[in-house]
């Protein structure tokens, strides 16, 4: 996709290598679909992070999930965190909607499942979500099943980030957040494994937020005054006086970690609750009315649905290795939050308030930042 991201004004989040395209679809096989929804009621949409092609019912992934902060409405998560495994591809949408993206995944699987003649007893869809209302007419609830299946059906390794998908209605430090990813590479043995994190960001409070290890909140808020007038002299109705600042770190985010590495599911979960680690390192806190749910999976260890006469045996990094696994999921998750917000167009919410894009105030912002 030919969309600026961070590192396209020079920043560098972090010091290991990247995958090839950045993103979490450098682990191989994983997939990322969107349906994104732009009417006059509505603007949201869905996610869908595939772990592989195949019918994850059959042979499941090794899974966990880590609920740093709990105030969100996910589905599945005590499944994983029970049997440590995945079994559906993992869905993000809105708040209100997780219910008709439950059921819609579940009949994805099921149609799999009789397409594979796999009998289905039970089921699992996992589903994250984000608070959109303050841009999306959450109660009138846009999301059908039919774009979840699309977001599916179009799924692919080079996929769209910003204000796109379960990201379209999304706000991040009173800029407009969204869907956002990246990937880190890591050596373990001699070969090398990645790690690939994708966010649905809509946190934080706009002074709180930190780039570059330079508090650009605040800079925001000293700037404000100067767009604003700019606005004025412009005629720019829309713009002046009605850039959003958001006064308290709540709303949530999403963090999906996708891996190759040969891990646990207890391994697993640790690694993925460093991508908290990245969050903080944007400035924000976790706030009380803040959901931080991060999910995560890997593509090796695969788990077949049937009990075999042998024991299952697994292949495990040893744990004194694991530093380099959790630098990685706090580097790219750090990354993918603020690829989400450079990513993101400015939007009008339903108050009449303007969400900019952290890329459109990028320029004026490295000129703020070297004032003393």
């Amino acid at each position: 996709m030919n969309q600026k991201r961070i590192r396209d004004f020079g920043i560098v989040p972090g010091r290991i290598k990247t995958g090839k395209g950045n993103k979490i679809t450098d682990v191989p096989g994983v997939l990322v679909g969107h349906t994104t929804i732009k009417n006059q009621d509505n603007h949201t949409g869905v996610t869908v992070i595939l772990p592989g092609k195949e019918n994850a019912f059959t042979k499941k992934y090794v899974a966990a999930s880590y609920v740093h902060n709990g105030f969100g409405k996910s589905c599945g998560l005590i499944q994983i965190d029970e049997l440590g495994t995945l079994e559906t591809p993992i869905a993000l949408t809105n708040t209100l909607n997780v219910g008709v993206v439950w059921d819609a995944l579940a009949e994805y699987v099921i149609r799999q499942c009789e397409k594979d003649q796999v009998p289905v007893k039970s089921l699992n869809p996992v589903v994250g979500e984000c608070n959109d209302s303050q841009i999306n007419h959450i109660e009138k609830r846009g999301v059908q099943a039919e774009h979840v299946w699309d977001a599916i059906a179009c799924a692919k390794e080079d996929f769209a980030e910003g204000d796109v998908g379960a990201g379209a209605g999304t706000i991040c430090y009173g800029l407009k957040g969204g869907i956002g990813s990246a990937s880190r590479v890591v050596e373990f043995y001699g070969k090398e494994y990645t790690i690939g994190v994708l966010v649905q960001s809509n946190f934080g409070a706009t002074e709180d937020f930190v780039l570059n290890g330079i508090p650009m909140g605040e800079k925001i808020l000293k700037r404000k005054a100067e767009w604003d007038k700019r606005a004025v002299e412009n005629s720019d109705k829309i713009l002046a006086g009605n850039m959003a600042i958001a006064q308290s770190d709540q709303g949530s985010i999403m963090t999906i970690l996708a891996t190759d590495l040969p891990v646990s599911d207890r391994q697993l979960r640790r690694i993925l609750r460093r991508t908290a680690v990245g969050i903080a390192r944007t400035g924000a806190y976790t706030g009380h009315g803040s959901g931080e749910v991060m999910i995560g999976f890997t593509t090796a260890n695969r788990v077949s649905m049937e009990a075999g006469e042998k024991p299952v045996v697994q292949s495990v990094i040893h744990e004194s290795m694991i530093n380099r696994a959790f630098q990685g999921a706090a580097e790219a998750a750090h990354e993918a939050i603020l690829n989400s917000m450079v990513c993101a167009e400015r939007t009008v919410g339903i108050d009449g308030q303007v969400y900019w894009g952290l890329g459109e105030l990028l320029p004026d912002l490295t000129v703020v930042a070297g004032e003393k």
